[in-house]
Formats: structure tokens, sequence, C-alpha cells
């Protein structure tokens, strides 16, 4: 954001008094443009599309689109290294109780921006989806798994797309509009994961991201978005906080739709009588 902050301090001046409205809109709210379209800010900011425009060319950008791309780019990747926090933290020797307490410290930062409508609609998206297939790559690997393991003993036809081991277009020959696609997504984002859900969205399904930001490149592409907010760099000290927020939507699944995962964890607890998963004892 300081770009674009520099930009509006030197030619403010220079600026009529409708796009000094439209400039101060882009400092103060960018998420608003990060989100809208130009005619959208025109009317917040009692202007017009036009006025939106001319104040981006006035800025020294050939329009609304690179203005919007650029503050994008600045929500969603952060000036410093994340990887530089962590090696600080070893310094530091941190000890068992901080580290608990950081993590309940980010459930508690999450919980405080959670929204219970996108939540009850995420669960609804869930229990409503014919098929659901599971994205995560690379550090969002892990938790992708273990919720389609999850999913699949309450509800089923749940499966995990694993990349490049996997065949992608078989999957998307499968995908329709009663499909649900779930994209776990942080920092730094997997491009496989991103294509593979716009990919999944264009022939109909419903994506629902779990990520570090509405802004995201899968939150921008998704239906419904659950942002969870993690230490950085989230690969080693985000887990916990992912998983918790993982476990409350497995937990709205099961109390939503109550009746068929027992009837589900029943049957899928018979399939012990067919096939023997676990040692027994002679």
């Amino acid at each position: 954001m300081e770009k674009i902050k520099k930009r509006v301090k030197e030619n403010y001046n220079g600026l009529t008094q409708r796009m000094k409205l439209v400039a101060n809109f882009i400092v103060e709210n960018p998420n608003q443009i990060a989100l809208n379209h130009a005619k959208e800010i025109g009317n917040l900011t009692s202007t017009s599309e036009t006025t939106v425009i001319r104040c981006c060319h006035a800025l020294g950008y050939s329009g609304y689109a690179e203005v919007q791309e650029e503050i994008r780019k600045a929500l969603i990747m952060p000036d410093d290294d994340p990887f530089k926090a962590l090696t600080e933290g070893i310094k530091s020797n941190s000890s068992f109780l901080s580290t608990v307490n950081q993590d309940i410290e980010f459930i508690g930062k999450t919980l405080q921006e959670f929204n219970e409508t996108t939540y009850e609609e995420a669960v609804r998206q869930i229990i409503n989806a014919n098929k659901i297939i599971v994205v995560g790559l690379r550090t969002s690997y892990a938790p992708a798994h273990w919720l389609a393991n999850i999913l699949n003993i309450v509800r089923g036809n749940t499966v995990t797309f694993k990349g490049d081991i996997d065949d992608a277009n078989h999957q998307l020959t499968e995908v329709t509009d009663e499909s649900l696609v779930i994209a776990l997504s942080f920092p730094r984002y997997a491009q496989q994961t991103i294509s593979f859900a716009k990919a999944a969205k264009e022939k109909g399904a419903k994506v629902l991201s779990i990520t570090d930001d509405e802004l995201s490149p899968v939150g921008l592409i998704s239906d419904t978005t659950i942002k969870i907010i993690t230490p950085k760099p989230t690969t080693f000290k985000g887990m916990p906080t992912i998983f918790s927020i993982l476990n409350a939507v497995i937990s709205g699944v099961m109390v939503m739709d109550q009746e068929n995962v027992e009837k589900r964890i029943e049957e899928y607890d018979r399939s012990k009588d067919y096939y023997y998963g676990y040692y027994k004892k002679d």
C-alpha cells in the first residue's frame, strides 16, 4: 500500500475535488477497492465510474484495473519475510507455554472476525453437495487430507485432489453443479489449488475456500470463504488454528445433519465386518 499512498500524496494537489474524494477512499478503504468494480466505487464515493477512472489516470495508472491489482497484491503479500519471524522465534528460545498461548491467541483472533452466517452457509454447502473434492497442496495438504478423511466418515462421497499424482482431468469430468470443491490455500499459495478450483467452478461446482483472506487468489473465486488468521509462517505455526476451525466445521455438519450422520457412521463402522482394517489379536 505504500506505493499507492505515495502516488496519492504526490498528485493530490492536482486532483479535482471529486477526484480527491476517490483518492481518499482508495487510501482509507483498500478492501473495498480490491473487491468492487469502478462503478460501485463511484456509488460509494458519491461520484461516478468516470471520475474513479480519471482519478486512477491522474495518479499515474493505466486505469482502475491496475490500481485494483496493486492493492490486491499489497493486501495478500506481506512486506516482511515470514521465515525471518520464524528464525527470530528460534533465537528467542520460546517456551512451551508461550507457544501454546500463541495458538490460543490466533484462534481468538480468528473467532473475532468469524462470521456465523458464512459458517452456516459453508456447513449447508457440505451437507447438500452430491460430491466433495478437497484440494490443498504443499503446506495445506495435511489439513486437507484430514478434512477429507473425516468428511468421508460422517457423510461419504468425498475425495482428495493430490496434485501431480492425480488425474485432474478425470476428476473434473465428474464435477457437476451439485459438486463442492473445498480449497485450502495459505501463503505461499499453491498454483495447482487455484487452477483446480477455478476449473471446477467453470464447470458449475461451488467453491468453499478456507484461506487467510477473502482477497487471496482462491478467496477471489470462491462462493464462500472461511477466513483463518494464523501466525507466520503458516507452514510451521498456523496448523493448530487451521485444525481448530476445521474441527468446528465438522462439528457443524454433525449437528445440522445429525440423523444422516448417525446412519453414515453406523454404516461405516459395520464395514469392519468385511474388512479388518485394524490389528486384532487372535
